[in-house]
């Protein structure tokens, strides 16, 4: 049975930070469905590598204000193309994705073609970590290594300024 607290926080789940293995967490949109969240990544969707093969994932949830409330591992499952879930499920997710061109059956039809994978995170037993047990530290990591970085210049002056 889980908790009071991750069943509330599944329930209002729009983003969860999902981490497969050691890599890092990464913030992910969620569709909270049945106690479950159901997850879409892939070509032209949000990155989350490893997630479709993975079998197991940590998945760390937020409160109404916005803090880290509770942290469970989840058991990863991937829905097939054309079988009964994700016939179920597909157009529901679709239904809910913002921003995305054409109708939701035409969305699905595209996750389907393009390989997109849509994943349901089931809550395992007895794992949910919350108040007071959750980590002390901030959980925040090292911004990583990226080419988008730009060197700042120095502010442009148009008038000598002088020192005083």
């Amino acid at each position: 049975m889980t908790s009071a607290v991750l069943e509330e926080a599944l329930k209002k789940a729009a983003l969860a930070w999902i981490s497969v293995g050691d890599g890092p967490a990464l913030a992910l949109w969620v569709m909270p469905l049945d106690g479950t969240l159901i997850v879409v990544s892939g070509p032209g969707e949000q990155y989350a590598p490893g997630l479709a093969e993975a079998s197991r994932a940590t998945v760390r949830l937020r409160g109404d204000n916005g803090g880290l409330i509770v942290i469970t591992e989840a058991a990863v499952s991937r829905l097939s193309p054309g079988g009964e879930e994700w016939a179920e499920v597909a157009p529901q997710l679709a239904a809910k994705r913002l921003n995305a061109s054409g109708t939701a059956e035409e969305v699905v039809a595209r996750w389907a073609g393009a390989g997109c994978a849509v994943v349901r995170l089931t809550p395992v037993e007895d794992s949910p970590v919350s108040a007071p047990d959750l980590p002390a530290d901030s959980g925040a990591a090292e911004p990583r290594e990226t080419p988008a970085r730009v060197e700042t210049r120095r502010p442009f002056r148009l008038h000598r300024v002088r020192r005083r």
